[in-house]
């Protein structure tokens, strides 16, 4: 059965979340034979999240009872939405309750949630087809990645086994779980037998605390932004004794910022683990491992167990050589079958075969540690220079103590930042870094750095 639920202690309670509602394995198993007897046959189903129990098990239910999931957020714009479910035509959407619509019929409830119909009778499904989410970062577009049955279990079992976990975790996830990063916590730790934290509030709710303290919470798994606050918060100070480890992913942390949570870790007998994933890698496909956080400082690591990574040049020859930047290229059985754009695209076969160009420029040092340079596509070309969007947004977030967010073209960078008075300091600052004319850069203030739900930078809202 998917994650081996039906190995583990049913008694045992699964999810817990900060509503109040929990659910043992025993409840999981059994709540996919009646979500199973009412759908009746392998479909497309929209589930509409809110990280709560309701959410994780309807997730739980479908891929168990192999009716085929398209996860969103609950809070998701309703045109999106209406242009999806116009798309890919799912015959039943599983959402809160407080969500239904008087015209609807409700098909069956359970945790706050209700199973109505969508109206549609849905396209064919690839046989192997287990999982759809929508494409990193993507607020507008249709595009959604394939995932197979096989690509789910092997990253749960890799990430079961490189973070050594077992039924006494208890990890808080905040983290989006129709969000890729969010979802493969969840994953890894149920095929582990852990209790898993749910909740929709951030660090900056002091109830996210409350609850984190209550429930023991032994780990605690986040993005580059949310350790920003974390440090504003002195969570170095904070008594939480129960939470051992932490783990990062969803983008690169500053080098600073890294150093000092590695440091904290190992002064306080804790783990810090970096990771890095996509989804069109099932979440992760690199770690590095936590007795290697300090000396590492700034990589990802290695590949995961049974993956590869290496990096080619723009031919997409292998560079062996350590130090020298290209694509960085993973290859595993938890690379997805490709996307969809279409509702006739849910028929298509495995498109990638295990192969993922990742579309990030790393190096590998001596040792065999890899390290992100930046997206392929965020690089410009300064007074001729090549020069790494990303690259520029951690010095200025290290040196000046804001949050900064840079975009531009070839002729000009423009650099948002969220602190005022400094903006002749900053485009100095990157003008002698780089030794480029001061002229190319323009320092943009702006109150807030717009963010989606799982904390990366919008872009394109720049």
């Amino acid at each position: 059965m998917f994650l081996e639920l039906d190995k583990k202690d049913q008694n045992k309670i699964a999810i817990i979340d900060s509503e109040g509602n929990q659910c043992s394995y025993g409840q999981i198993l059994e709540f996919a034979s009646q979500f199973y007897a009412v759908i009746h046959k392998r479909t497309l189903i929209f589930i509409l999240n809110d990280n709560s129990a309701g959410a994780a098990i309807g997730y739980l239910g479908a891929v168990s009872s192999h009716v085929v999931p398209l996860m969103l957020g609950a809070s998701m714009d309703k045109e999106l939405m209406e242009r999806l479910i116009a798309i890919y035509q799912p015959e039943y959407i599983w959402k809160p309750a407080y969500m239904a619509d008087q015209r609807e019929s409700v098909l069956f409830k359970k945790y706050q949630y209700i199973l109505v119909s969508a109206g549609s009778k849905g396209y064919p499904l690839y046989n192997e087809l287990s999982l759809l989410l929508t494409t990193s970062g993507s607020t507008g577009s249709p595009k959604l990645v394939r995932h197979s049955y096989a690509n789910l279990e092997a990253q749960a079992k890799n990430i079961s086994t490189f973070f050594d976990l077992d039924g006494t975790e208890r990890p808080i996830l905040d983290l989006p779980i129709n969000y890729t990063y969010g979802l493969s916590v969840m994953n890894s730790h149920l095929y582990s037998g852990a209790a898993v934290l749910l909740t929709s509030m951030n660090v900056l709710d002091p109830r996210y605390w409350t609850f984190l303290k209550e429930q023991e919470a032994t780990t605690f798994t986040n993005v580059p932004y949310s350790y920003e606050i974390l440090k504003k918060l002195r969570v170095f100070q904070m008594d939480i004794p129960h939470l051992k480890t932490f783990t990062q992913g969803g983008g690169k942390l500053s080098e600073k910022l890294h150093q000092e949570f590695a440091e904290y870790a190992q002064k306080t007998g804790r783990k810090f683990i970096v990771t890095y994933g996509q989804t069109e890698g099932s979440a992760r496909m690199a770690y590095l491992p936590a007795e290697y956080a300090v000396e590492k400082c700034g990589s990802i690591g290695k590949a995961i167990p049974n993956g590869r990574l290496y990096i080619v040049d723009e031919r997409g020859k292998e560079i062996t050589e350590p130090d020298v930047i290209g694509e960085m290229v993973y290859q595993g059985p938890n690379v997805t079958l490709g996307y969809a754009e279409t509702g006739a695209d849910l028929a298509l076969g495995d498109e990638k075969h295990g192969i993922l160009y990742t579309g990030d420029m790393a190096k590998k040092d001596a040792d065999g540690f890899f390290y992100i340079a930046g997206r392929k596509k965020r690089f410009l070309k300064l007074c001729g220079y090549r020069i790494g969007l990303d690259e520029c947004e951690n010095m200025i977030k290290t040196a000046f103590d804001t949050e900064c967010a840079c975009v531009g073209n070839d002729e000009c960078m423009k650099i948002y930042v969220t602190i005022q008075g400094e903006h002749e300091k900053i485009r100095q600052y990157i003008s002698n870094k780089l030794t480029i004319n001061s002229s190319v850069f323009q320092i943009c203030y702006i109150n807030k750095i717009p963010r989606n739900e799982a904390g990366k930078i919008l872009y394109n809202q720049l």
